[in-house]
């Protein structure tokens, strides 16, 4: 198959945005309870109906204007009172847009199960994670693919008996499976609340048609030899990856971290595994402090054009300076251990003489001038404009986690006023969702016209999921530079 006519196929994190894979709140983020709420990995409870109808749906208009305007222009138009606009929204409803490019897992996760087997499979499985009794197994057998689908996600039946746990972390999609080139690399989560994610994930990329004739580039990391013997306290060995860690530079590179989602020991499958296939000819290694405000790699940077990135001021060259910090304190700060980033850059060709990077923005600059063949002066946008607290505050609610839906033009979260203030500075129009949209609707703009913008989505209830659109998006195909 060629390139041209690959329908999965990512070679960058800015190339123009052809197809992805999304989840939309389900009603399972309106059940976390606060005294779950951490087990769950969130830091609060939300709220549902917020998330939904101000905020994800900007999102997903947003991506279908670009991706997909024959299925978004002019629908909400015609749909009359504000049921009949949410339905448009809801993967379970007979009225959901369906896109092929934006697509939604539900609905994959219900055209698989169509298929009796795998139905039987399926639900064997989840009752067998879940705990669930004799008698629930077969009655789930009873439900429709499409109740089963919204069972599995949600944990409950009709909207009210929960059954197990939600899987609130779903609409993180990113973080279950990431395309690279045309290879797709299952990934291992790090938490037991994602178990169930992981392998729903598995069973629609083994058996749905929209994967056909990619089931032998499917990429798996097994756990290491007598993992079952390595004691709980003991990180060395554990083998666990979340897509967060992973990031395809170009068709020939890709980073990896290792974090305090992602282990040593799967980074060391995962090149041997991508090198041994000739996949990639480069792969740097970035450990980050493991700590939960940093999460993964694209929570302190993601790259917005060739040569510029967002990062997190503090694993820049440039120190921040603390308001009332003497020279003490800052030395001191310095040398904290937790605070050290490493970063080991291995060539397949010559894997005993690795490169290393002082730091993050000596390796951006790198990829910008050597992977990129930028001659120009490689430009940084710091979280919160490098300015304390306001770098930690916005960095903690993902202003370094944005979404490129083409080069130079990505989605970020409203509240974080003085990132959008530092791309101000560097030359990006700001544009709110809504006001774009109504521009888009209204023919006042076409989006082959926009360039070098920032999208703002309102984030007052989505942010508190920690997690930003980079998180929550999963490419499946982009344009090739």
């Amino acid at each position: 198959m060629s390139k041209a006519k690959n329908e999965i196929y990512v070679t960058s994190e800015i190339g123009t945005l052809r197809r992805l894979l999304v989840h939309s709140p389900d009603s399972g983020l309106g059940k976390v309870v606060p005294s779950k709420a951490q087990d769950w990995l969130f830091e609060d409870i939300v709220h549902l109906d917020t998330i939904r109808r101000k905020e994800y749906d900007f999102y997903t208009k947003i991506l279908l204007y670009f991706l997909d305007p024959a299925k978004i222009k002019g629908k909400l138009a015609e749909i009359d009172d504000e049921k009949s606009r949410r339905n448009f929204f809801k993967p379970d409803n007979k009225s959901f847009f369906r896109s092929e490019k934006v697509i939604e897992l539900q609905w994959l996760l219900s055209d698989i199960l169509q298929d009796r087997e795998i139905k039987l499979k399926l639900v064997a499985a989840v009752c067998a994670i879940e705990n669930c009794s004799y008698t629930l197994q077969n009655d789930l057998f009873g439900f429709t693919p499409q109740e089963l689908a919204k069972v599995f996600i949600s944990g409950t039946i009709n909207e009210e008996k929960m059954i197990f746990p939600p899987i609130p972390n779903f609409i993180f999609t990113r973080d279950m499976g990431i395309v690279i080139n045309d290879y797709i690399l299952l990934n291992k989560p790090a938490k037991k609340a994602r178990t169930r994610e992981a392998m729903l994930m598995k069973y629609i990329f083994y058996n749905h048609p929209l994967f056909a004739g990619y089931q032998d580039k499917i990429l798996e990391i097994a756990d290491s030899p007598h993992h079952f013997l390595i004691p709980r306290e003991t990180d060395e060995k554990k083998v666990t990856l979340e897509g967060g860690d992973v990031m395809v530079i170009t068709e020939d590179h890709v980073l990896i971290g290792v974090s305090e989602r992602t282990t040593m020991e799967a980074v060391h499958q995962v090149s041997n595994l991508l090198f041994e296939k000739n996949i990639v000819k480069r792969i740097t290694v970035i450990k980050i402090p493991k700590r939960r405000d940093y999460m993964h790699i694209d929570t302190i940077f993601t790259q917005i054009k060739k040569d510029v990135w967002v990062m997190l001021g503090s694993f820049s060259r440039k120190r921040i300076k603390l308001e009332d910090a003497d020279p003490v304190q800052r030395i001191l700060d310095t040398e904290k251990k937790d605070e050290k980033i490493k970063i080991i850059q291995f060539k397949r060709k010559d894997i005993e003489d690795p490169v290393y990077f002082d730091n993050l923005e000596e390796l951006l600059t790198d990829i910008s001038e050597n992977d990129f063949g930028c001659k120009g002066k490689v430009r940084f946008i710091y979280s919160g404009n490098n300015e304390f607290p306001f770098d930690a505050r916005e960095q903690w609610t993902d202003s370094c986690n944005l979404l490129a839906i083409k080069e130079g033009v990505v989605l970020g979260y409203d509240r974080n006023d003085k990132t959008v203030e530092a791309f101000r500075e560097n030359g990006f129009d700001i544009i709110h969702a809504e006001k774009l949209l109504q521009q888009l609707e209204n023919g006042e703009i076409d989006v082959a016209e926009i360039e070098d913008t920032m999208i703002l989505i309102p984030s007052a209830e989505l942010s508190r999921a920690r997690g930003g659109f980079h998180c929550m998006s999963m490419p499946l195909l982009r344009d090739e530079f």
